[in-house]
């Protein structure tokens, strides 16, 4: 997340416009990171119960069809984003100088995602298996040269040329080539069952349908989401360019209140997934309500912190007051806003990775679609409550499926769904639920 702020921080200092550039074509490339999740975070779960169940070898099998999966996903798409950039961002509304921005920083980070998709598949193999400490540390250490390399390239220092958005960009694709060959390094010494060759050309049909039954329906929902941010992001192209501008800053802002929601989420997800793999789904209840409780804790106390700094942490991206005027506006609807989303991010994961996918997405496709941008358009163009009225339509829909959700992990109903049996195979024969 860090690496989209400190584009959208550095940037600040050439002008707003190539901040609402840089953010438009994030959202693009949010949605095909989401795309190339569908691998990562089906294999996640998938590997997850296999090792509660304790079959490491077919862990290792998994992990190399998750790998070549998502490699070839991630071409196609960098090739979609190298040679389609312009057409898709024209649909935003966007023109002039802020397209041409957001033209030239897709192109290059977008041609490259097939290195993010790589990331996504190997650190998700890394963190399963409790190695999440390291993993930190490699995206850490990603995110510093990416700061080094945006001082260079966008401001021209130490001898390297001045190349603005393209040295943002330029940058971001560097840190991430570097932190990916790390992470391969890592992933081969942290395994009980080292990933063998082969297993790269032998992919099984079997691995492949269970990391796409999670993965899925699972990137599906999110993928919906972030194109209601698309059409969210399309309404605020008829508010003006200051709107646009606080959006962006706000919801870089807004990513440091649920951060420590996604983090006990993540963890949440590899417990689960290891007792349902087990045939703990006693204790997997317990969990969810105890991670629920520690997560609402730490984002409401976040975002006490935003509220009452709203003003000046807007005036760390820009200095203009009808900007900082209009981010310090929604973010104090956070409170709305992020403790339904906290829910979500917690109990949705935890769905998940008990096996039980399909559910949250037919939830998001009435709540999300029907509900969200209906309500956003009537708040935005009838009543006039500009990007205010965008933060209560998404928190409104937040708020229904967080509700719908936790009484979905109280019912159990999750419980049927797990992707290994307990019933002891054959030798050499992978057990199949």
């Amino acid at each position: 997340m860090l690496m989209g702020i400190v584009d959208t921080f550095m940037l600040s200092a050439i002008s707003d416009h190539a901040v609402a550039g840089v953010g438009a074509a994030n959202q693009y490339l949010h949605i095909s990171i989401l795309i190339l999740e569908v691998v990562g975070n089906g294999a996640a779960i998938v590997i997850a119960q296999y090792i509660g169940s304790k079959k490491m070898k077919e862990v290792s099998k998994i992990s190399a069809t998750a790998i070549v999966m998502n490699l070839i996903v991630g071409l196609i798409v960098s090739v979609i984003f190298l040679l389609f950039s312009r057409n898709i961002l024209e649909g935003l509304n966007l023109s002039g100088e802020i397209l041409l921005y957001a033209d030239s920083y897709l192109k290059i980070v977008g041609g490259a995602i097939f290195l993010q998709a790589l990331i996504n598949s190997v650190a998700a193999i890394i963190r399963v298996h409790g190695f999440t400490k390291q993993a930190m540390l490699v995206s850490l250490g990603m995110n510093v040269i990416h700061i080094v390399g945006n001082y260079c390239l966008i401001f021209g220092k130490f001898g390297f040329p001045e190349l603005g958005v393209q040295g943002a960009a330029i940058s971001s694709v560097f840190s991430r080539l570097l932190a990916l060959l790390v992470f391969f390094w890592l992933l081969y010494r942290i395994m009980e069952f080292r990933i063998e060759i082969n297993y790269y050309f032998n992919l099984s049909l079997e691995y492949i349908r269970k990391i796409l039954k999670i993965g899925l329906p699972s990137a599906f929902e999110q993928v919906m989401y972030q194109s209601c941010q698309i059409v969210f992001l399309f309404y605020v192209t008829f508010l003006g360019e200051n709107s646009l501008a606080a959006r962006q800053y706000a919801a870089n802002i807004s990513m440091f209140m649920y951060l420590f929601a996604l983090a006990i989420g993540m963890g949440t997800s590899i417990i689960v997934g290891r007792l349902v793999g087990g045939n703990l789904k006693d204790e997997a209840y317990s969990q969810v309500r105890k991670s629920l409780k520690w997560a609402m804790a730490a984002t409401l106390l976040i975002v006490a912190v935003v509220i009452l700094l709203r003003e000046p942490l807007m005036a760390l991206f820009t200095d203009d007051p009808e900007i900082i005027r209009m981010g310090a506006s929604v973010l104090l609807l956070s409170i709305l806003l992020e403790t339904g989303r906290t829910t979500n991010i917690v109990v949705i994961n935890s769905l998940r990775a008990a096996g039980d996918a399909t559910f949250p997405v037919i939830i998001g496709a009435f709540s999300m679609v029907g509900m969200s941008l209906s309500l956003g358009y009537f708040f935005v163009f009838h009543l006039d409550l500009g990007l205010p009225g965008i933060w209560l339509a998404i928190a409104a829909d937040e708020w229904t499926r967080a509700i719908i959700m936790y009484f979905r992990w109280k019912s159990r109903k999750w419980e049927k769904h797990a992707l290994v049996s307990h019933e002891t195979p054959e030798v050499g024969e992978v057990a199949v639920n």
